[in-house]
């Protein structure tokens, strides 16, 4: 057997579970058997973005866990950030422009 941490976490509300699995057990797997879903109702395992200490991993479905590592179960992005950051710039060099022609 095998200790792994699963956690979650929305703006209000986090989520901390150990639990002992077998070895052999995969990220999604760990995942599923958690209960996560019991705390954060409307939370989708099958197609959420897996890590393990905050580094997204590609295929959890295959990653076997090894014992003290701790899956994180991320939330899809709202907004897209090269995006977001693209924005911020747009509005700042228009603040500059306002600011210098004032």
């Amino acid at each position: 057997m095998i200790a792994v941490e699963v956690v979650y976490a929305l703006a209000d509300k986090q989520k901390l579970l150990r639990l002992s699995l077998p070895y052999g057990t995969t990220m999604r797997q760990a995942a599923e058997q958690s209960g996560m879903q019991a705390h954060f109702p409307g939370l989708d395992l099958e197609s959420s973005p897996l890590g393990i200490f905050g580094k997204a991993v590609a295929k959890p479905q295959e990653r076997v866990l090894e014992d003290g590592e701790r899956v994180e179960i991320y939330r899809p992005l709202i907004a897209d950030p090269k995006e977001v950051r693209k924005q911020r710039a747009a509005r700042a060099a228009q603040a500059k422009a306002d600011e210098e022609g004032a």
